[in-house]
């Protein structure tokens, strides 16, 4: 039986630093922890849109994000696009992607997403087919982030070293990038969890083409499990930061500048303000641009999709991560409650090849 979206409650949140961001890179700035570090980790269709659980537990990890942007007036224009036949892809590489593509699957933490990761794990190996069936020549990368600061469960954690959840790890030392906003899960540990190490080959916190079993560590890395928050469009501003994806930092090098960007947002529950999820900083207008800023003010090299609570057309009022999509030229919100996740990454490789034929990659 599918679970229930429950009424909503204050949870509150504060965020520690992957690492300390020059002062003048970003808006979207952090700051280092107040508390030692912790220790080490021990291993290494169309352009339009659709609009459409309580958390059971809160984060405790110190630190303080802090937003203040503007967004351009192009980012708002959402273009009515015709993805059919026209756009010829030739060889089957996209023409201004040149095959190089940025999967990135923002994935909520909140009660009750046990569920829709399930969907989600079903729906991407006919994801991938599909890619590698229309871009046999594409270069991806994929990273899995949450929408959560923290790491695990606070109530497993005070019941250690008694196990709340089968295999929970009561004996791991989460790093400081398990529990920064916006870094690739590599371990998600609570209810729902995989409680376990993903195995991304060489240390990353992303998965390359190439990947050893990339179908069964994308399933590791996506089920990040149901004991946490959903700050969607906070967590997606952050992952996109030059100072999260240089030399060194948490997400090295996932973000490049030739190559598309295609974000999946999947959540079962609105990021209200002033609500659930009022600690989040900022709102779509600044998260959208943060993502702009990081494609070179070129939003026509980002594809969308939207897994959300929809309820028709439009955005509901409280419906900000539909509100930040509507942003986006390329971009699709489909109902979450879908019995099949698969129809929808099919629509938006649509999008993909359509993007990837006017993408022109910054000099």
């Amino acid at each position: 039986m599918r679970p229930r979206l429950r009424p909503l409650s204050l949870l509150l949140c504060v965020v520690p630093a992957c690492q300390s961001p020059p002062a003048d890179t970003s808006a979207f700035t952090t700051t280092p922890p107040l508390t030692s570090e912790p220790a080490a980790n021990t291993s290494s269709s169309t352009g339009t849109t659709s609009s459409s659980g309580s958390g059971t537990e809160a984060s405790t990890t110190a630190g303080e994000l802090s937003t203040t942007s503007t967004v351009s007036e192009s980012s708002s224009t959402t273009l009515i696009l015709d993805v059919g036949a026209d756009t010829d892809l030739g060889d089957g590489k996209p023409i201004g992607c040149k095959g190089k593509i940025d999967f990135l699957f923002v994935i909520s933490r909140y009660a009750g997403m046990g569920w829709f990761q399930v969907q989600l794990l079903d729906a991407f190996p006919k994801f991938i087919a599909t890619i590698q069936t229309k871009f046999s020549d594409f270069d991806y990368h994929i990273m899995v982030v949450d929408g959560d600061p923290s790491w695990g469960s606070p109530k497993c954690d005070a019941k250690c070293p008694v196990q709340c959840v089968a295999g929970y790890p009561c004996g791991y030392m989460s790093s400081q990038c398990d529990t920064a906003m916006g870094a690739g899960v590599v371990f998600s540990a609570g209810y729902d969890a995989a409680n376990k190490l993903c195995p991304i080959d060489d240390g990353r916190r992303y998965m390359v083409k190439g990947q050893t079993d990339l179908e069964a560590t994308f399933a590791c890395a996506a089920q990040v499990g149901s004991s946490g928050d959903a700050r969607m469009g906070e967590a997606l501003a952050v992952t996109v930061q030059p100072w999260m994806n240089e030399p060194g930092s948490c997400n090295d090098g996932f973000l490049r500048d030739d190559a598309l960007l295609m974000v999946t947002l999947i959540t079962n529950t609105y990021d209200v303000e002033g609500g659930t999820i009022d600690s989040q900083q900022g709102d779509p207008e600044t998260w959208m641009d943060a993502v702009r800023k990081a494609k070179h003010n070129d939003l026509n090299s980002v594809v969308a999709l939207g897994l959300i609570p929809t309820q028709g057309p439009g955005c509901a009022e409280q419906d900000r991560i539909c509100q930040m999509l509507e942003l986006v030229p390329y971009a699709l919100n489909r109902d979450m409650w879908a019995d099949d996740y698969g129809p929808f990454f099919d629509e938006a490789t649509d999008l993909v090849a359509t993007a990837c034929a006017d993408f022109i990659p910054p000099g």
